[in-house]
């Protein structure tokens, strides 16, 4: 899946030259980073509505189109996929899993948990004490 991403990441930057006229991905990153935004939240939107209607195939286009409009968004930003590849590879490190970083009380940022590295399992569990004592948010 990694290499079906990082090959639409290259295809996203090749377009990003191409004439606005014939290349939706060209019209889209012309539009700027608002659009590409909000394009981005309505594909989430109608992946959770067919999700909802228990529309499989539904889900699995919604979805693609998903992925498109985030690797649009993050070429914009400068963000590569490896660079979200390896904040995955550091949660799961962390956590056991990938899944979404816990939230603070407070602003609803995320909680940073320090790097304790991957050989000193007890210094991570001591870093994660607090955050497992809280429960899990979010």
């Amino acid at each position: 899946m990694t290499d079906s991403v990082q090959n639409l990441y290259a295809a996203v930057l090749s377009a990003r030259s191409r004439d606005p006229a014939l290349s939706r991905t060209a019209k889209l990153i012309r539009e700027g980073t608002p659009k590409m935004a909000k394009k981005l939240g309505e594909e989430a939107v109608e992946v959770g509505i067919e999700a909802v209607q228990n529309n499989r195939p539904a889900v699995v286009r919604e979805s693609a189109d998903l992925i498109y409009n985030l690797v649009v968004l993050w070429s914009e930003l400068g963000i590569t996929p490896g660079e979200v590849w390896r904040e995955m590879d550091r949660r799961e490190a962390l956590y056991g899993i990938a899944e979404k970083l816990p939230k603070s009380r407070h602003g609803g940022r995320h909680l940073a948990v320090p790097d304790c590295g991957a050989s000193n399992e007890g210094a991570r569990q001591d870093a994660l004490q607090p955050l497992l004592l809280r429960g899990k948010r979010g």
